[in-house]
């Protein structure tokens, strides 16, 4: 059975991401009333048995252990992601960009002007933006999903601005970036684009961003789950920052980790005061993702941010998901993974964001995918015995 098909109907309710409402009802976690300690009950890790049907399958081919690198561990953790052994190859991947303006962008802490993440998103909607030629190169179709950009909707298609929660963010440094309730309608757009994705048979997906100020945010939410300090995790951005913008910056973060950290336990109420439309809709789409047992590729330090919170609302979550790079200048992101214990695919240097790194990382994946599929197995050593006693038998 194919990928799509088994998260249809393999799992039943758990892969449907199906909890039961007030009236006792199945119906889809989107729309049920939220609970985020049910992903802590959905979320499973990938199958331990098929890994070791895997690892035993790997064994013989006969080539030497580990002459493959990384790619047999890939090969390893897509067979038990997919519940199957041999592997099916990744036939279906996706790239999902969520996008949002952030009010903390007014204090000058990017190289780019405040509220004008929807020139990122046009250059992708024509096709001259940096992911959206490697996607058309590879041939891996995108999805923008605008959350919270600072402009009309009109100025986009449809389809973009369908789950739009607000116009901008907050400035997190003195107030909340949404109410309550926009974070949870964010959180619920995310999960509902991660069911969209799943019922569609995406096998892959893949995760970025097209925002700005929307590291400084990831850095608040970084800085607060790691109990680190603001000067630890603040980087310079997708565009390069000088030393006085860094600083303005650092300054941000360490004003929102003063409104973080009393929220702490609070999942929801850290997205809306510090977060971002954008940011809690990841969160939502990577904790769903996980719930319908769809392998996510995480872009850079947004993603990253996104997937520690995940983390520490589901912590076997994380078992789903792959970091496509190391994005340079960014030290969020290293301890966002080193928290997570997951290693960067690639190191290329990037710092562009927009889902660049993960369609990069992409085509390791499917070459791990397609070894663990085709690589043929050798005879047994009982298979090659049999002709041989049957000819000996006839002899006689």
């Amino acid at each position: 059975m194919g990928g799509a098909g088994r998260r249809a109907a393999g799992g039943g309710r758990w892969a449907a991401g199906l909890v039961r409402d007030v009236l006792g009802n199945l119906v889809p976690m989107s729309e049920a009333s939220l609970d985020l300690d049910d992903f802590g009950d959905l979320i499973e890790r990938p199958s331990a048995r098929v890994r070791r049907e895997a690892e035993a399958r790997r064994t013989r081919t006969g080539l030497t252990p580990r002459s493959l690198g990384r790619l047999d561990e890939l090969g390893l953790w897509l067979a038990a992601a997919q519940s199957s052994v041999p592997v099916t190859p990744v036939a279906a991947p996706k790239l999902v960009l969520f996008a949002g303006d952030h009010g903390i962008a007014g204090l000058d802490v990017s190289a780019r002007p405040a509220g004008t993440a929807q020139t990122l998103v046009r250059a992708v909607l024509d096709g001259t933006g940096p992911a959206a030629v490697l996607a058309r190169r590879a041939g891996v179709p995108l999805r923008i999903v605008d959350m919270s950009l600072d402009c009309a909707p009109d100025q986009l298609p449809a389809e973009v601005t369908r789950y739009r929660v607000r116009r901008g963010s907050g400035r997190l440094d003195i107030e909340d970036a949404l109410t309550d309730e926009e974070a949870e309608r964010a959180f619920r757009a995310g999960m509902a684009v991660a069911d969209e994705e799943a019922d569609a048979g995406t096998d892959l997906l893949l995760l970025g961003d097209l925002s700005v100020g929307g590291t400084t945010a990831a850095g608040v939410l970084i800085a607060a789950l790691c109990g680190t300090d603001a000067s630890v995790v603040t980087g310079r951005g997708g565009v390069r920052i000088d030393d006085l913008t860094w600083m303005r910056k650092c300054a941000a973060i360490r004003d929102g980790l003063r409104r973080a950290r009393p929220v702490l336990g609070d999942q929801l109420r850290l997205l809306a005061a510090v977060g971002g439309a954008d940011l809690a809709a990841m969160t939502g789409f990577l904790l769903q993702a996980a719930v319908r047992r769809t392998p996510v590729i995480l872009d850079g330090v947004v993603s990253a941010a996104c997937a520690l919170l995940g983390q520490r609302i589901a912590f076997r979550a994380p078992d789903w998901w792959l970091a496509g790079h190391a994005a340079a200048g960014e030290p969020g992101q290293a301890k966002a993974l080193d928290r997570m214990t997951i290693e960067p695919l690639l190191d290329q240097g990037l710092s562009v964001g927009e889902g660049v790194g993960a369609l990069l990382a992409l085509p390791l994946v499917q070459s791990a995918a397609a070894l663990a599929a085709e690589l043929p197995e050798l005879p047994s050593p009982d298979a090659e015995e049999a002709p041989a006693t049957t000819a000996a038998t006839d002899a006689t």
